[in-house]
């Protein structure tokens, strides 16, 4: 494994950081555990099928106020850091399983973390999942896996470099979700973040006009099969894009090619801002982190597995606020886009 230089990156309790009281905590653990019993159909109890979806967003309507307001607050502006933070939710941590250490792990079973992530999924939007990541499984899981610590993507354990999500793709996803399971075992690993809203002080204004313009290429990220996503249309795409004093990203540090010289200035540059305005979220089990995919870029700082069972272990989620626009891209009106 190559040396890695630690973090220096303030570690960060956001304004928007929330805590479940335990009367709150254990309402939510009791409506999660009713989409785990299994009824007449076993497959109903899929976290992947239409029915149980369709009986996670009636069960986000129980949820505790403090969770539903906060995440209704957050949907309608995602505030400075385009990040949300609700600690103490419930994740069943006495009944864990041991962490999975296989490539491509997902939860595909109801759980109390599946339906955790889900529920508040509903509340933001709809859950979507691409078909070429993570087999278009709704909830993933990011976990170590022996033999990818350098894997730039979630099973790594190395570095992970600033990105938004699927920012390829014509549509990528408006928000992802996280819910920790299991912390690292020395408490090293951090989700770094850093929004537009912060960084775009720190660019000058010829960068700027450059990241409007369409002369970057992001590629599909390593964590995509090239198998079933097919050939990527892969057309110059701006970074920033939409409002000038709020705009919308999309970039990847990985697989976005600057296409001229300025270009590739002005992404340094873009760098250099998330960089000087980022902020490192040491997550324990029951925290949520819901990311503004749009105005937000998220990455990760070093660990070292031990690959004893009880490694770090996050759930994720990808959220749309409008399933309808990406119709032509979901076979029988799914949650899973196929191209």
């Amino acid at each position: 494994m190559p040396e890695t230089t630690p973090d220096t990156t303030p570690s960060t309790v956001l304004p928007a950081d929330r805590e479940l009281d335990p009367a709150g905590a254990g309402a939510c653990e009791r409506l999660a555990r009713t989409l785990c019993s299994r009824g007449d159909d076993h497959d109903h109890d899929q976290v992947d099928s239409p029915e149980w979806v369709a009986r996670a967003r009636d069960a986000w309507e129980d949820l505790p106020l403090l969770l539903r307001r906060e995440v209704r607050r957050f949907r309608r502006h995602s505030g400075p850091r385009g990040t949300l933070v609700i600690r103490g939710l419930p994740v069943d941590q006495a009944a864990l399983p041991a962490t999975p250490t296989v490539p491509g792990s997902v939860q595909r079973q109801a759980t109390i973390s599946a339906a955790v992530l889900t529920m508040v999924a509903c509340g933001l939007g709809e859950p979507l999942a691409y078909l070429a990541e993570k087999s278009g499984a709704l909830v993933q899981d990011v976990v170590p896996v022996p033999g990818q610590e350098t894997f730039h993507g979630n099973a790594g354990s190395v570095p992970l470099s600033f990105h938004t999500e699927n920012g390829f793709h014509p549509h990528p996803p408006d928000y992802v979700v996280f819910l920790c399971l299991r912390s690292d075992h020395d408490r090293r690993a951090g989700m770094r973040i850093a929004c537009i809203r912060q960084a775009l002080p720190h660019l000058t204004r010829a960068s700027r006009q450059v990241l409007f313009e369409p002369e970057f290429i992001t590629a599909p990220p390593p964590s995509f099969s090239p198998d079933a996503a097919g050939e990527p249309d892969l057309k110059p795409r701006a970074v920033l894009s939409g409002a000038v004093g709020d705009p919308d990203i999309r970039m990847a540090q990985l697989v976005t090619t600057p296409l001229t010289p300025r270009a590739a200035a002005a992404l340094t540059e873009f760098g250099r801002a998330c960089e000087a305005s980022a902020r490192t979220l040491r997550l324990t089990p029951g925290d949520l982190v819901v990311i503004d995919n749009r105005v937000t870029v998220h990455g990760r700082t070093a660990f070292h597995p031990r690959y004893d069972g009880a490694d770090r272990w996050l759930q994720r989620t990808y959220v749309t606020t409008d399933l309808r626009r990406s119709r032509d891209h979901r076979p029988h009106d799914g949650h899973v886009l196929a191209r």
